[in-house]
């Protein structure tokens, strides 16, 4: 399915969420949307919700994955409590090790729908899982095992684990704010191969794919390239005698 259609069936569900809250006068909610579709979605409310409301909730304020609620004003106030989403605490050995991996893969086995699956924060010994209410149920009657190792699943716990991201920097000096210029440094690679994949519709910027080598770039933009990680435009640093551009990239690792 090309892009094009995806985003002609991606407006038509939000319009059915709108029309639904619309003419029932009650809360409407999309199952979890991924990044580029919170702001896909955020763009097309902005425009096309009339004299309702929306909000984008995932559970927590930093959640990726997030569901999109249309309601009428009256819900403002406790609107949060509305979102059909619970968190869902798994307990196991330290020792085990288990990965955010090891969760999606247990869960898809199962068969669910990764639009039924919020973020998973995994720590030592511990994880939490943002899912709809109809997953949850699923998963607390038939899940004693992820992979291979025994985990204790309860629904009962507030979320509580510190979402951690890490870094690592890349610094070095562009000619330019062009895409072909930021890719050949965050991939390590030549401006050529760099402009190679992005014509092949191997990057995005924010979410969105591009395809000019040409874009420019600001502070803040986030980069990924296929095959070769996400990465945060963080610093944009002065330029040398030679008139280059120092800037600063933070990798997800």
């Amino acid at each position: 399915m090309n892009g094009e259609v995806e985003d002609r069936l991606f407006s038509a569900r939000l319009n059915d969420i709108v029309n639904r809250c619309e003419r029932d006068g009650v809360c409407c909610f999309s199952n979890f949307l991924d990044e580029r579709q919170c702001v896909e979605a955020e763009r097309w409310c902005r425009y096309n919700t009339g004299g309702l409301k929306y909000m984008l909730y995932g559970g927590f304020p930093e959640a990726q994955r997030r569901m999109l609620a249309v309601f009428p004003d009256y819900y403002e106030d406790y609107i949060i409590e509305e979102f059909p989403l619970e968190c869902l605490t798994f307990k196991f050995r330290k020792e085990d090790k288990l990965t955010h991996r090891d969760f999606l893969g247990s869960f898809m086995g199962m068969r669910l729908k990764r639009e039924v699956m919020g973020d998973i924060i995994v720590n030592e010994g511990i994880a939490q899982v943002f899912v709809t209410e109809i997953a949850a149920k699923l998963i607390l009657s038939t899940v004693s095992k992820i992979g291979r190792t025994g985990v204790k699943v309860c629904d009962d716990v507030p979320f509580q684990l510190e979402v951690k991201q890490e870094f690592r920097n890349i610094s070095g000096t562009v000619a330019s704010l062009r895409l072909d210029c930021v890719v050949s440094l965050a991939a390590g690679i030549g401006r050529e191969n760099a402009a190679r994949l992005i014509r092949s519709d191997k990057t995005e910027v924010n979410h969105f794919p591009v395809t000019s080598v040409s874009h420019e770039l600001k502070e803040g933009d986030m980069l990924s390239v296929r095959g070769c990680g996400r990465f945060v435009l963080s610093g944009i640093n002065g330029t040398t005698k030679k008139g280059r551009i120092h800037i600063i990239l933070k990798k997800y690792i």
